[in-house]
């Protein structure tokens, strides 16, 4: 990513430039991320296969200003990072399902940030952590997303935990982002994951969440919550546009989960 690529991300994320790349900004510009940048699978319901490479990634969020589901999320979000002099890592997880069951290999991505110590980064999880969390530490961390823990696991793995509750568990080992192109061809394909079962588009705000699910549209401002259906076609797309600033062609369906072409990097 170039100096100008690097600027004008940081205006969509309406972020200065980091003096130096130090925890402070790291949590700045995640919180920002998360803020600006939807987590979103409509590409999937508009029949579009996702590409995993830093130049498609950055045209979709930068150029046609949308979001899109970890794998693009996190890429785009290290290509930044690495941009503004910060020692990223890509690493790949796999998420646990209500029955505590981990699901597929490269399930997720996540971030791994080296400073003086090591933080893992995360704006593709939907709700998270607001801000970084350290992987160095096996106590208790108080984030304004609630209270997540770092354990142990097996084979040198880290389960995260949200509540007490585990949420995924990474492989310390580098990865790249080619490495995951089997798990986001899977994510969009297969009917037994969630992607594929209903267009979804959610992103926080200052003091809760905004939400389109399916043709509902959910608000939540602390413990309250507000649901509207959207009737027709057209206050589909003007939700989007309205919540979320994306302009669709059509409103997002949902597909029979087949035939879905894959470009590999």
């Amino acid at each position: 990513m170039d100096h100008d690529r690097a600027d004008t991300y940081l205006a969509l994320l309406d972020a200065a430039r980091p003096v130096r790349p130090d925890a402070a900004a790291l949590a700045d510009l995640q919180w920002r991320h998360l803020l600006a940048v939807p987590f979103e699978n409509l590409d999937i319901h508009l029949g579009r296969p996702v590409e995993l490479t830093e130049e498609a990634l950055l045209a979709k969020i930068l150029d046609r200003r949308r979001g899109g589901f970890c794998y693009e999320l996190g890429g785009a979000f290290a290509a930044l990072l690495r941009a503004l002099d910060y020692r990223v890592t890509l690493l790949a997880a796999r998420t646990y399902d209500d029955q505590g069951r981990p699901g597929i290999p490269f399930d997720h991505l996540a971030l791994r940030v080296d400073l003086d110590r090591p933080w893992l980064v995360d704006v593709g999880f939907g709700r998270f952590a607001h801000h970084p969390i350290r992987l160095d530490l096996r106590t208790d961390q108080r984030d304004p997303g609630g209270e997540f823990r770092i354990v142990e696991g097996e084979y040198g793995e880290l389960d995260v935990l949200h509540e007490g509750q585990p949420q995924y568990r990474l492989e310390p080992r580098p990865r790249d982002l080619r490495d995951f192109v089997a798990g986001c061809w899977w994510h969009q394909t297969s009917p037994t994951s969630h992607f594929t079962r209903a267009p979804l588009c959610s992103r926080p705000t200052p003091d809760g969440r905004i939400t389109i699910s399916d043709r509902t549209v959910v608000r939540t401002t602390g413990t309250d919550r507000h649901e509207e259906h959207l009737t027709d076609d057209a206050a589909v797309l003007a939700a989007y546009q309205d919540h979320f600033g994306i302009t669709l062609p059509h409103p997002p369906t949902r597909p029979t989960p087949t035939g879905i072409p894959i470009t590999t990097p």
